[in-house]
This record gives structure tokens, C-alpha cells and sequence, in this order.
């Protein structure tokens, strides 16, 4: 990843402030000097792995679990990892709710 790949993540957001909460991965380095957003880090290098209410366990979770469900189709170009993202995320939605709800977050994800 690099500067613009974690932009283009950011940019859907909608709020007035954002912070971001994030190791201390050198793509991220550029949020500090931005004002959009304020930034938490946790150093891993440093055996840091909380600071406060920044942790990045829930994100290092899902990128888990996003990529066992992205292997199988092994080789997806960069300009796609979007597209497949969002249907992992909306996979993830809907196993959460019973038939009808999930069908009609389906619907509206899709319209």
C-alpha cells in the first residue's frame, strides 16, 4: 500500500473529523501532517500494541479474514481489490442478520 491506496479508503468517509487509528506502517506517515484527519498510532516495532483507545486488533482481524476469503481467486488486480472489498464487507453484513433484513441490505447495497 501507499499514500494514495489509503486516500482513496479514507475519502468515502463522510464526518466532519476522522481519526484514524493505525500501526505504524510508513504509508500512513502523510495523515499526520493532514488536517482531515488525526491519527493514532501503535508502534509494533517498539512492542507497542496499545496506546490508550488506539488499537489496531479489529482492523489486523479483518484483514485476516479478508485475505482467506480473497485467495481463492488468487491475482486480483489493484484496480479491483476495491470492488471485491466491498462485497467481503457486505458478505459480512448480511451472515449478521436473519433472511428478509439481509435481502433488503442486499437490495439497497446493490441499488
Amino acid at each position: 500500500a501507499d499514500e494514495s491506496t489509503v486516500r482513496l479508503l479514507l475519502d468515502n468517509h463522510e464526518e466532519e473529523s476522522l481519526t484514524v487509528y493505525t500501526d505504524g506502517f510508513r504509508a500512513y506517515d502523510p495523515l499526520e501532517k493532514d488536517e482531515t484527519y488525526q491519527r493514532e498510532a501503535v508502534i509494533h516495532g517498539e512492542c507497542e500494541y496499545v496506546d490508550g483507545d488506539a488499537h489496531v486488533n479489529t482492523c489486523e482481524s479483518h484483514a485476516s479474514l479478508a485475505r482467506r476469503w480473497l485467495s481463492p481467486h488468487r491475482g486480483i488486480s489493484k484496480n479491483n481489490l476495491t470492488a471485491y472489498l466491498r462485497l467481503f464487507e457486505l458478505r459480512r453484513e448480511i451472515l449478521r442478520k436473519p433472511g428478509r433484513d439481509a435481502l433488503k441490505e442486499i437490495i439497497r447495497t446493490v441499488l
